[in-house]
């Protein structure tokens, strides 16, 4: 129709006009612009108008760098003052900020208003330059709301934009595609838009691909794909049409491949002519979309040349007087970010993470209360019946004081999620969150009929992957702040798979964005001779990006101090994420277990004091080893106090300054089972002897090292070499000579 026609102009005049503005004002910085894809904001337009139309709750889209301006103020309804003074380098004094990011990072929320009037809220997410890394982010954040309706109301619309290199480049697209129909990760069908611009930074096509089309990869889930030229914006609306009938009538992925170009290099400082000279001299000649479709209107008679020239000139005008207005507030008069700012000291901490004795009795009652008819596994009663008898009687072990957290928490409304490979059984067969019946495969889940106000209870098997799959733990927990959200390695040795999500989101989001989460990443950790890729959830990275209070890195030798820090997570204020070395061995340790009072009674221990207060060393340690050393001392008769460092970070420094105060002039050894160049060494040793300096007055007496020498591999692959070591760290400890 012919208001139709007009929107499409209107989109295309300020997507255009938008770029030219910039490209004018802000000569040679960096913005990464549109100019050649600008049909994608008339896209982006019709699917928001049908998913308003189609009063869905709201859309959120997940993008990289080009066009990402265009699209913050042209579709998610950012000022364009906002952008301007972003530009500027300017902030608002007194806002609350951590080191900031550039402008083509920064996420928004916004509202979009389709012609009928309809309000449809926007999100766009915060990303960092690892192309494609929001993608998963995204789809956890759209699920984590759609949870809060009914299953099945796919009731928010997952968007996601890329490029045609990273899309057929890298592997995590696959891995969330591969989720798109999963139990666990389902989102009703994300639409994706491929800004095919055919080239990646300076690299052709035949150099990124081996597929005909960048978007064949999306062929493994049999999504649809429409490729569509980017010069026709009437058949780009068509397609964004069709895309949105798809999903809301099926549920599933689609694909748009908009195949356009791109009218400068990668980015504004950049020579497109000295890689792709040929591409080049084409762009430089073609007219852009905007003056096609112009001229193909007036040509047709749709519209007349001042009817064009009209509403040009207006959109040009808003933006003068926005950049007038900007640019008089802002420049010279507020500060640039302060990255030197002190992180906010207010932690919230909970007044109590106990729980009461009928509170462990219910959830115990729980696990004998099977479905009628059901047949559990016959290796499972007994460990159903052990369950029962330690919620009255303690012997509390690891993966019950687990669950025992997991369903108080439960009782008094937090929702539950746990995600990871093998999770719901547990890696080590120790978890059984989910237990199947033995003659018809039926599920039953015990902590889903706790009451009828209770939380919701989510435990899935996450597909065989770590990026994408963290990824979308990540953005859920970022969207429900109030809910324990929980993602599991299958060895903590594979953690590094998603390395990204860590060094870009989990450390660094809050600084960067103001972007907060309380994710508790499950990291299986410990050395029982099982070879360098099952031992080491590389403690040593995690520690290694600790500062201004952005993580909470811990490795609990207790069941009761699991118990409470996972209640602690969901309670205080602060949100932070959780890093945890979980145990292996302990998880049936006889010595690691605990008290119903310790649960009922007890509270959060970073640090726990040593258990020989007059002995003649202190030996302080953390997780598993702190067991093999209390064995090792007992059989030898050392005289040793053995002390826990449950949480590295934040470091508990008052509780241990007073016990060094305990051990002052006594020798003073830092015991673990890592190299010396991995595990926690480097990250306490200075801590630890600048507290020692204070104890003794002096630097006589600095904290001696035990563990294994500095290894380019965490762990032998030899079980014969791995107890020899073994023991030598012991002894080493204790003071036993050898």
């Amino acid at each position: 129709t012919h208001d139709e026609q007009l929107r499409v102009l209107k989109k295309l005049n300020q997507a255009e006009a938008f770029e030219t503005f910039l490209q004018t004002k802000y000569v040679g910085q960096k913005r990464f612009s549109l100019e050649g894809g600008e049909s994608l904001i008339p896209l982006l337009d019709e699917i928001l108008q049908g998913a308003a139309e189609a009063g869905l709750d709201g859309a959120a889209i997940g993008m990289a760098h080009r066009g990402r301006l265009n699209v913050l103020t042209n579709i998610a309804g950012k000022t364009y003052g906002q952008v301007f003074r972003e530009f500027e380098g300017s902030v608002a004094i007194g806002s609350k900020s951590g080191s900031g990011d550039v402008k083509y990072h920064l996420g928004t929320s916004g509202t979009f208003v389709a012609d009928g009037g309809e309000e449809l809220p926007v999100y766009l997410a915060a990303n960092p330059s690892h192309l494609e890394t929001v993608d998963g982010v995204l789809e956890g954040i759209v699920r984590a709301k759609q949870d809060l309706k009914p299953i099945g109301s796919f009731s928010w619309l997952p968007v996601l934009v890329h490029g045609d290199a990273a899309f057929s480049g890298q592997g995590v697209v696959v891995e969330t595609l591969q989720m798109s129909q999963l139990r666990g990760y389902r989102t009703g069908g994300t639409i994706h838009v491929v800004v095919n611009n055919q080239v990646g930074f300076t690299t052709v096509p035949q150099d990124a691909r081996t597929s005909v089309y960048a978007t064949d990869v999306a062929k493994t889930i049999q999504a649809p794909i429409f490729h569509v030229n980017g010069d026709d914006p009437e058949a780009v609306v068509r397609v964004s049409q069709l895309a949105f009938a798809y999903r809301e009538k099926f549920h599933k992925d689609v694909v748009i491949d908009l195949v356009c170009y791109r009218r400068r290099g990668h980015n504004e400082g950049d020579d497109p002519s000295m890689t792709q000279p040929l591409m080049t001299n084409l762009i430089e000649a073609k007219r852009s979309v905007r003056r096609l479709y112009t001229e193909s209107l007036v040509g047709r008679g749709d519209i007349t040349q001042e009817e064009y020239e009209q509403a040009k000139q207006d959109f040009q005008g808003r933006l003068e007087v926005a950049f007038a207005e900007t640019h008089a507030a802002e420049t010279g008069t507020n500060e640039v970010v302060n990255t030197d700012a002190a992180p906010d000291a207010s932690v919230g901490e909970p007044e109590s993470t106990a729980v009461s004795r009928e509170v462990v009795h219910m959830i115990g009652d729980r696990f004998v209360n099977k479905p009628e008819g059901f047949t559990v596994h016959s290796k499972l009663q007994q460990l159903l019946d052990k369950r029962h008898d330690m919620s009255r009687n303690g012997g509390i072990d690891w993966a019950f004081g687990e669950l025992l957290a997991f369903g108080s928490l439960l009782v008094e409304g937090t929702p539950v999620r746990l995600a990871g490979q093998d999770a719901r059984r547990g890696t080590f067969a120790q978890r059984h969150s989910v237990l199947h019946d033995r003659a018809n495969g039926q599920e039953w889940l015990p902590l889903t009929n706790l009451s009828d106000s209770q939380g919701k209870f989510f435990a899935y098997d996450s597909l065989l992957s770590e990026y994408a799959a963290m990824a979308f733990e990540y953005g859920y927990s970022v969207e429900r702040a109030e809910a324990l959200v929980l993602w599991e390695a299958q060895f903590g040795d594979f953690v590094n798979g998603a390395q990204i999500m860590i060094d870009q989101f989990i450390t660094a989001a809050e600084a960067k964005w103001g972007q907060t989460s309380s994710l508790v990443m499950l990291l299986p950790h410990g050395y029982e001779g099982q070879g360098p890729e099952h031992s080491s959830g590389r403690l040593e990275r995690f520690l290694q990006a600790c500062a201004e209070d952005n993580l909470i890195v811990a490795n609990y030798s207790t069941p009761a101090n699991y118990f409470h820090a996972l209640r602690r997570q969901v309670l205080r204020d602060a949100k932070k994420p959780l890093i945890l070395m979980t145990p292996k061995s302990l998880l049936r340790h006889p010595q690691a277990v605990t008290r119903v009072e310790d649960l009922a009674d007890g509270a959060y221990q970073p640090f726990i004091a040593g258990d020989q207060p007059e002995a003649d060393r202190l030996v302080i340690c953390s997780g598993k080893v702190v067991y093999d050393a209390i064995k090792a001392r007992d059989e030898s008769g050392a005289s040793a106090s053995v002390a826990r460092l449950e949480q590295f970070y934040p470091f508990p420094e008052a509780a241990v300054r007073e016990e060094l105060a305990r051990f002052a002039g006594k020798p003073v050894v830092w015991l673990q089972e890592e190299p010396a160049n991995m595990g926690a060494w480097t990250f306490v040793r200075p801590l630890f002897d600048d507290l020692l300096e204070a104890a003794n007055g002096d630097c006589s007496n600095r904290i001696q090292y035990a563990g294994r020498r500095a290894a380019a591999s965490p762990a032998t692959g030899s079980a014969r070499v791995h107890a020899a070591e073994q023991a030598a760290i012991l002894r080493g400890a204790l003071g036993l000579a050898d």
